[in-house]
């Protein structure tokens, strides 16, 4: 008797697994597909030039005809930045609470796209999307209106909580919904993929109000003007720089385009209360007294471009910061930003200015739950199998042991990376198969157009220099008729180093007379043999290997 064919259910990560930032998975079911989130993240170190990371959705693009909508968890950067790279290739719906589309309408709008695919959904409310049902479930997180997300599938139900943490006093008194989830496990769940960024921390996140007590006092200590920088999407935390600027009738001033776009879709939602008359241009700061003044801005992770490193360079075209003020970064350095937020630390102080950080104050509590939250998580859902998301391998592998001290079965349990399949019955759980899920690149407006070729080069000429060969040649005999000229870029100062530049001429010289000799006059040889033997000499001489560009020209 033949075995009945047994119709799996997928899920492939194609972001935030082995990495913060950049969330995005597949949820595959015979011809239907929804995505979960839609983010990026920033670039490391290696990737000179990048302005972000994407996931690449080659994936998507070979299956669009099955895609019946993107499902966004909550408005933070690395869920929903990549969306409108994403839409300019797929025709897709997104769904997702008011706020998180209130602030996608600003990306879609800046890359002239169309506002149709937005749609708002209410929590507790399921839609229906192809073979699937996605409920929005409230939870707390740095950012109102964040959802877990409840996705019945023809195989079971499957439980992202997306990122959250546990807050019994929210600063909107939207409290996360227990209920619900209990609900939602009581009845039976497939399968559980949670938030790791937390779960090397014991314990629990502090309340996001325990920040406003600390701005109240450093607010009362501050002697002048007050600078505060935070993420621009940290709704929470603008509302309490702002209720802690009234409590002292301060003025408020906003700086950096993703702080005024924030705010302004905030207050316009309602996520945001602030008095008529308490926020200011920022051009009308030198009308008030400094000590009458909070400017809050962007950069608390260094970005280079940011208007806090900019005040911190001193070039900001606006702001000139006095010894008398006090900055507060509100925030502690995402991995990789360490080196980036000492340096504009170091700055500031150089500067005079009296400096707050996160190891100075409770100026900043994380967004993302801890261990005994995470352990409530696990209790409430109850899920028969469980998959660690969002996070470098040691947070995954850390969620899989919170799990099997809870009683879970290692078998139950499937660490990922990006790009695996890991597949469903009503009973097991596979890893099956690995589609390829590199990063796509974004520099300025070219997305996906900067490989590891460019890359490459970009660190060759940022760690060795440039040096340019220039000939021209006669049309006719091939004899040179100038050149052989050397600019060097990044390489070496030409004024001090004359005789080398002497030297690398007469090599060129004499391949070019070898090439004659030979009767070698095509251009792709005559570039070769420059390159190598130049290479080989420049070696020899300072040990040095920079990129050489040799230049023919015909005339």
């Amino acid at each position: 008797m033949a075995k009945k064919n047994i119709d799996k259910l997928k899920v492939i990560p194609l972001g935030g697994l082995n990495e913060i930032g950049k969330n995005m998975t597949v949820v595959e079911y015979k011809d239907d597909i929804i995505v979960v989130d839609c983010g990026m993240t920033f670039p490391d170190e290696e990737m000179l030039g990048v302005d972000i990371v994407i996931p690449d959705i080659s994936y998507l693009e070979k299956n669009k005809e099955k895609i019946r909508g993107i499902v966004i968890t909550h408005g933070h950067e690395d869920h929903i930045g990549a969306i409108p790279y994403v839409l300019k290739k797929l025709d897709a719906p997104v769904y997702g609470t008011k706020l998180t589309m209130g602030l996608l309408e600003n990306k879609i709008l800046e890359h002239k796209l169309s506002l149709k695919s937005l749609h708002t959904v209410d929590y507790r409310k399921p839609i229906k999307l192809g073979a699937f049902s996605v409920e929005f479930v409230k939870v707390c997180h740095s950012i109102p209106d964040s959802a877990s997300l409840a996705i019945t599938t023809p195989v079971g139900v499957l439980f992202f909580t997306g990122d959250f943490k546990i807050d019994y006093t929210p600063i909107d008194n939207n409290r996360m919904d227990f209920g619900r989830i209990a609900s939602i496990g009581n009845k039976g769940v497939l399968a559980l993929f949670a938030d790791s960024t937390n779960v090397e921390r014991q314990g629990y996140t502090l309340s996001e109000k325990s920040v406003g007590k600390t701005f109240i006092n450093l607010f009362d200590d501050a002697p002048a003007r007050i600078i505060v920088a935070t993420f621009a999407s940290n709704v929470h935390r603008i509302q309490q720089v702002i209720s802690a600027a009234e409590h002292f009738n301060k003025k408020v001033a906003l700086s950096g385009r993703s702080m005024i776009n924030t705010v302004n879709v905030a207050r316009e939602l309602g996520y945001i209360k602030v008095g008529d008359k308490t926020i200011i241009d920022i051009n009308d700061i030198n009308k008030h007294k400094p000590n009458e003044i909070v400017l809050l801005t962007t950069g608390s992770q260094g970005e280079p471009m940011s208007a806090m490193t900019r005040m911190a360079n001193g070039t900001h075209r606006k702001v000139h910061l006095d010894p008398t003020d006090t900055v507060i970064l509100s925030a502690t350095p995402i991995p990789g930003n360490d080196n980036q937020v000492s340096s504009v630390i170091n700055k500031l102080m150089e500067m005079g200015v009296k400096v707050i950080y996160s190891s100075l104050a409770d100026v900043h509590v994380s967004g993302h739950a801890c261990q005994e939250e995470l352990k409530l998580m696990h209790s409430l859902v109850r899920p028969k199998f469980f998959v660690p998301l969002h996070g470098e391998m040691r947070h995954l592998k850390c969620h899989a042991n919170l799990a099997l001290d809870m009683g879970m079965k290692e078998k139950d349990i499937v660490i990922a990376d990006n790009g695996n399949t890991i597949e469903f019955t009503r009973k097991s759980i596979n890893l099956v198969d690995t589609k390829f899920a590199s990063n796509i690149l974004v520099d300025g407006l070219g997305v996906g157009d900067v490989g590891n070729v460019v890359l490459r080069d970009r660190r060759h000429l940022s760690e060795d220099g440039l040096i340019v060969v220039v000939i021209t040649l006669d049309a006719r005999n091939k004899e040179v008729i100038a050149g052989p000229d050397i600019i060097s870029r990044g390489f070496v100062y030409v004024k001090e180093n004359n005789d080398l530049m002497e030297e690398c001429k007469s090599v060129v010289q004499n391949v070019l007379d070898e090439c004659y000799t030979k009767n070698i006059y095509d251009w792709s040889t005559l570039k070769h043999n420059i390159r190598e033997t130049l290479k080989k000499f420049l070696y020899q001489e300072i040990k040095r290997n920079p990129m050489i560009l040799p230049v023919i020209m015909e005339v």
